[in-house]
This record gives structure tokens, sequence and C-alpha cells, in this order.
């Protein structure tokens, strides 16, 4: 059965290391005959969470900015699958993506029952550098009705723009794309 794949890429370089990862994991998802979309959040204007509670009042349907932020949460309630992407600074995600997520107060009981991968990629060697990103994927989890992990893509040493060429990382990518 055919899923609706919605990429999240909050890489700021275009090409970079997890976004390249992106695609590959596009690849493999289209591969398998689902309908995949890859959002770019470096082209999107998406401002921080004022704390305000605008969308308490609103039955947690509607934030007062406006800005790409909604676009985008109704794209995540309307998936089967979401993808979550970013490289790692700091041994945390990055700001793009974390400000995002921020957002999702706005509509986070709306998404619900979604399947969840991860895409990290670090300069660190060391897969346990990735633990931090994890818990804070984990904490997201725990705040969505039936959401799902499935499986992460954790790609490590890999700090040059296209570093991750060479490595396993894109054949994994595809791999867990194409296991939708």
């Amino acid at each position: 059965m055919s899923k609706k794949v919605l990429i999240i890429s909050s890489s700021p370089r275009k090409g970079g290391n997890s976004d390249t990862l992106c695609d590959k994991f596009m690849e493999g998802a289209k591969s398998a005959g689902n309908e995949v979309e890859k959002i770019s959040l470096r082209e999107k204007k998406i401002n921080y969470c004022t704390g305000c509670g605008f969308c308490n009042t609103n039955d947690n349907t509607v934030c007062s900015q406006k800005d790409d932020a909604a676009e985008i949460l109704d794209k995540m309630v309307e998936a089967d699958v979401i993808v979550l992407a970013t490289p790692v600074y700091f041994y945390t995600m990055c700001a793009q993506l974390k400000t995002l997520i921020d957002r999702c107060c706005a509509r986070y009981t709306h998404i619900e029952n979604k399947e969840f991968y991860f895409i990290m990629t670090a300069a660190d060697l060391s897969s346990h550098a990735m633990d931090r990103v994890l818990a804070e994927f984990d904490g997201l989890m725990a705040c969505l009705p039936g959401a799902n992990p499935m499986g992460a893509v954790v790609a490590t040493g890999v700090w040059q723009k296209g570093e991750v060429d060479k490595t396993i990382y894109p054949q994994q990518a595809f791999d867990l794309g194409k296991s939708i």
C-alpha cells in the first residue's frame, strides 16, 4: 500500500550531507511506490514560537503567526510517514528543525499515528555523539499521539559538504526509504 511520505530537511546547505541523505531516502521511498515530498527548511520562513498561547485558544489548530510553518504543519498532519533530517551542531539538532518542532504547538494533537524516521549527520566519529539528538526526538515522539519511530540513519564522521558520498550512509538512507 502506497504511503504519503513527507521529508523535512533542515540542512542550511543545499546538497549538504544531511540533505544528500534526504534525497537518497526519497529515491528509496519512491522506488517502493510511495508518494514523496521533500521540504527544505532553508527555503522557508519560520518564526520562533512566541509562547503567546493563541493556539491553545483555537483548539490547537491555528497559530497567530503568518509564515510558512502553517503549510508545513498541514502537510505533517496529512502525511503517513514523516522524516526529520538534521545536521548535528554542538551535539544537538540544528536551530532550523528545533524552531519547526517548537511551532508544532499549534497542531501537535493532530499529528497523530505517524511513522517517523530520522536522519542525522555529524563531524564527530562516535555514534554516541548522536545520543542527545535521539533523546530530543524521543521527547517529540512522547508528545505526539500514536507516534511510531521506525528507524534512523546516524551518519558520523561527515563534516565537509560531500563527505557523506564516500560512506555507507547513502545506501542506508536508500534502503530505509525503500523499506516503507
